[in-house]
């Protein structure tokens, strides 16, 4: 790059707002971190969490309380219901105009979330994968029916061992999405995802929050106990006429869908929420830790360290 075009186009960063976006684990602590910069910045948050998009799944996807909503504008939180048809391109779309409507008024935009795949679409644009025939779809979701989810977990192993190391692979329609491409092209679905990031009107500084392994286990384990005694089991309760539908077919529901089912005791499904929440947890560092530009500070680090840190950054 010669001097010139590297001095435009600093001049063209600074000139951009800045999307500040909040990454990690769940159970690390974003929420909470979310909120004192949103309070420091005088800003809004945009939810990349694509579980807490449903309105009728709160506790069992940690979606912020009422209390902790009612502390900065949040969008993209249970504004969407269970039955929707809803993707991560409808949400790229509406996240990019939402952002485009608040960039008229703010410098500065906070976006927190754990899902990795809507954090990219966001930041850097969805990867284009070709067209493959629908009957695919089709009989995969035959499968998942018959078969169940196990089934097409294997299948995702064997044709694409790179991706199952990190996607969600509880997410029947993230496994569906990745092995219709893998069937239908006779390539790796991961060899799809190498596209150049999109031009985006705004900065992305990227927080990530981080601990031990351990301790990010510890801190599942007492958040899933805390969940069970806020009304975790009503609440799947109340969904479980509707469990055959994707969006429940997700921690902690699936697994007290089966104490209902008088399959497991209720300590089991509480053990298995947890095993499969650390799970989950694992995935998302593995994720992460694939984006250079995260600037990762351990979750102890307060809120003041890292509000310095981003002052320097949208001010220079």
């Amino acid at each position: 790059m010669t001097p010139s075009i590297a001095i435009t186009a600093e001049v063209n960063s600074m000139n951009k707002p800045n999307l500040i976006v909040i990454v990690g684990p769940t159970a690390i602590g974003k929420t909470s971190l979310s909120l004192d910069l949103a309070s420091h910045f005088q800003t809004e948050i945009l939810s990349a969490d694509s579980r807490q998009f449903f309105k009728e799944m709160s506790i069992g996807t940690a979606a912020p309380t009422p209390t902790e909503l009612s502390k900065a504008p949040h969008h993209f939180i249970h504004h969407i219901s269970i039955e929707d048809d809803y993707s991560v391109g409808d949400f790229e779309k509406e996240a990019l105009t939402k952002l485009e409507e608040l960039f008229q008024t703010h410098d500065t935009v906070i976006m927190v979330g754990g899902s990795g795949l809507y954090v990219d679409a966001v930041t850097k644009g969805l990867d284009k994968f070709p067209k493959v025939d629908e009957s695919i779809r089709v009989n995969l979701n035959q499968e998942l029916h018959t078969k169940g989810i196990e089934n097409l977990q294997q299948q995702l192993k064997e044709l694409d061992p790179q991706y199952f190391s990190e996607a969600d692979i509880q997410n029947p329609h993230r496994l569906i999405r990745a092995l219709e491409i893998c069937i239908g092209t006779g390539k790796p679905y991961s060899s799809f995802r190498k596209n150049e990031a999109a031009k985006r009107p705004f900065n992305n500084i990227f927080i990530g929050l981080d601990a031990e392994r351990q301790t990010v286990y510890d801190r599942i384990n007492q958040r899933v106990d805390i969940m069970a005694q806020e009304g975790l089991i009503e609440e799947a309760r109340k969904l479980y006429d509707k469990r055959g539908l994707n969006a429940l077919n997700t921690v902690g529901y699936k697994e007290l869908f089966k104490y209902f089912d008088g399959e497991w005791s209720q300590e089991h499904a509480i053990e298995e929420i947890k095993k499969n929440t650390r799970r989950f947890a694992k995935r998302q560092f593995t994720w992460f830790r694939k984006n250079e530009q995260i600037n990762w500070f351990n979750y102890t680090t307060p809120s003041k360290e890292i509000i310095s840190f981003l002052e320097s950054k949208t001010q220079s």
